[in-house]
């Protein structure tokens, strides 16, 4: 069993780099595929806490461990909220490892996802160096963008200790409607229509099992209605539907859940592919950008990515890789760690 550390302070993480040969960040490990690796682990989950909230400026800056759930109580509390839809925050998801892992929900597709709203970070590389990259205010241009580097990079280029986001104020009102369809084929036509509507949907997902598309609309309740009854969908009770997406209580917990990013045609074309095979659910969110798939059958996801030419990232479950599918040219990534980690402080992200 991998040792823990729990640093409490920014030196701690410093000193921890230093003394230690190989180290792995982690918060609450609610992907706790990212969290195996031969390693120390270090885990954020003590360095937590707002450090500046700006309401009137619309930015919060938070320390790594931060829970996700924190974060969005301090800013419902003005009326403000992170479009992007973090997942898994009732699961104690923290802040740091939802950047880590670049894991939005279903409002990135109107709103942008978690590049589009980290502006500042602050993080401890591979020499034990303290970095700060962006800033506190949202037009911020100075330096190299760094916050956008690190958003994906599952803890293999530094150790995030601090993080600003910039928030948006949230929709006087949401409508949820439903649109079922008799063919995958007719519901990604729909979804591609309504992406470019008048009506600028909040969300975007299809359920696959249903062959329903789910479009979420935010703003004042009399327009809410007015495209909802244009788009010709079924409103629904969405309390608790949005948060069990974000929560994947559809994918069974037992099986390998991994996320693939892909277009509408693409995603048609790995449907087909894996309708030939048991073992698959599939929820495909933020308008197409990503698909998330629970399976008992990795081998044949394995090769039907492969023959799409996609990659993708496993959040949990036992497999022999980090990655299913399609492997990169990995120049780009060699050469960044020669920059952060030269002395291969963090293990390899494969």
């Amino acid at each position: 069993m991998n040792a823990v550390l729990e640093p409490t302070t920014v030196e701690d993480v410093i000193a921890a780099v230093h003394s230690t040969d190989r180290l792995l960040p982690i918060g609450a490990r609610t992907k706790p595929r990212l969290c195996q690796a031969e390693a120390t682990l270090l885990s954020t989950r003590k360095l937590t806490g707002v450090i500046e909230y700006q309401p009137s400026e619309y930015t919060i800056t938070v320390r790594a461990g931060t829970p996700v759930a924190e974060v969005e109580s301090a800013l419902a509390q003005k009326g403000q909220y992170l479009p992007f839809d973090p997942p898994l925050a009732a699961a104690g998801a923290t802040i740091g490892g939802t950047v880590a892992a670049n894991l939005a929900g279903p409002g990135r597709f109107r709103y942008g996802g978690i590049r589009d709203f980290l502006i500042g970070i602050k993080l401890v590389d591979g020499r034990g160096r303290l970095l700060t990259g962006g800033g506190k205010v949202v037009k911020n241009a100075a330096g190299f963008d760094l916050p956008k580097l690190i958003v994906g990079s599952l803890g293999r280029l530094g150790i995030l200790t601090e993080l600003t986001f910039k928030v948006f104020p949230r929709p006087a009102s949401v409508l949820t409607c439903r649109l079922i369809f008799d063919t995958h084929e007719a519901a990604m036509a729909r979804l591609t229509e309504l992406a470019s509507s008048r009506g600028e949907p909040d969300a975007l997902d299809y359920l696959p099992t249903e062959k329903s598309l789910y479009v979420r609309i935010g703003g004042p309740i009399e327009s809410n209605a007015s495209l909802a009854e244009e788009m010709g969908g079924d409103p629904i009770e969405a309390d608790p539907f949005w948060p069990d997406l974000n929560h994947f209580t559809w994918a069974p917990p037992t099986q390998p859940l991994i996320k693939v990013p892909l277009t509408p045609r693409t995603y048609l074309a790995l449907q087909s592919a894996l309708d030939t095979s048991a073992g698959h659910t599939l929820h495909l969110t933020a308008g197409s950008a990503t698909v998330y798939i629970a399976t008992t059958d990795h081998p044949h996801l394995q090769s039907c990515l492969r023959d799409q030419n996609l990659r993708g990232l496993v959040l949990r479950g036992e497999t022999e890789s980090l990655w299913l599918g399609s492997q990169p040219d990995r120049a780009i990534d060699q050469a960044l760690n020669q920059v952060f980690d030269p002395h291969q402080k963090f293990p390899d992200a494969t």
